[in-house]
């Protein structure tokens, strides 16, 4: 427990290191972009081969491809009841909080995930979460405080995600240490549908709104050294 909770404030803390730069100056949102497409690309590596594949070897198809459909419905419909995206929500600082709330749920249950399973940290899934979280809360802390925004407020709504989302991957390894196989395999492919329809519907957009062109290229370089990583540690 007290591993999963480590490990699980190790990838967290980037949410708030991101927090307090975004408050400490403007940043330009072509680098932001260029990171936010890198962390797409790792993201989508942990997907591959340490959610969907390990899902399978425990569980088989059929369950990682059930829980791969619960985890994007389950994902898609969440995203547009309490983010408005689509619907004309708004796009400031406290929104983009609570869409990296969302999207962090699924990043840190899978590195609970990786424990519960006994195979451990994922370090390509772990670098993925951390850099994604970067761009994301610098963003959206950079924005609070151009709409004026203190900074207290801002600092204390990231500490909160942060906090959620470490509490996240405790409650990954908790519920699901010495589950079936058959469980196993179902909530990694829950956790993979769900980070497929962020990963389209929300980072990779930001990433190409912030950075335009070199989107892609930085996306597949992130894709590349994530599973260097995977199949290298």
């Amino acid at each position: 427990m007290l591993t999963a909770l480590g490990w699980g404030a190790l990838a967290a803390s980037s949410v708030m290191i991101g927090a307090v730069l975004g408050c400490l100056r403007a940043w330009p949102k072509r680098p932001l972009g260029l990171l936010l497409g890198f962390g797409a690309g790792a993201l989508l590596s942990a997907i591959s081969f340490e959610l969907f594949a390990e899902g399978f070897k425990q569980g088989g198809a059929d369950a990682v491809s059930a829980g791969l459909a619960a985890g994007a419905l389950v994902y898609f419909v969440l995203n547009r009841r309490l983010t408005g995206r689509g619907d004309g929500g708004s796009s400031g600082g406290s929104s983009l909080a609570l869409g990296a709330f969302l999207d962090g749920i699924p990043e840190q249950l899978a590195l609970g995930l990786g424990l519960a399973t006994g195979s451990g940290v994922s370090v390509g899934l772990l670098v993925a979460v951390f850099v994604s979280n970067l761009p994301e809360s610098i963003g959206s802390a950079s924005e609070s405080l151009e709409s004026g925004t203190k900074r207290g407020p801002i600092l204390r709504l990231w500490a909160g995600v942060a906090i959620v989302s470490t509490l996240a991957t405790v409650a990954g390894y908790a519920l699901l240490d010495g589950a079936s196989g058959n469980v196993l395999g179902t909530i990694q492919g829950f956790a993979a549908g769900a980070l497929i329809v962020m990963l389209v519907d929300t980072m990779i957009p930001d990433a190409t709104r912030r950075a335009g062109g070199p989107t892609g290229l930085f996306t597949t370089i992130g894709f590349a050294v994530a599973a260097l990583i995977s199949f290298t540690t």
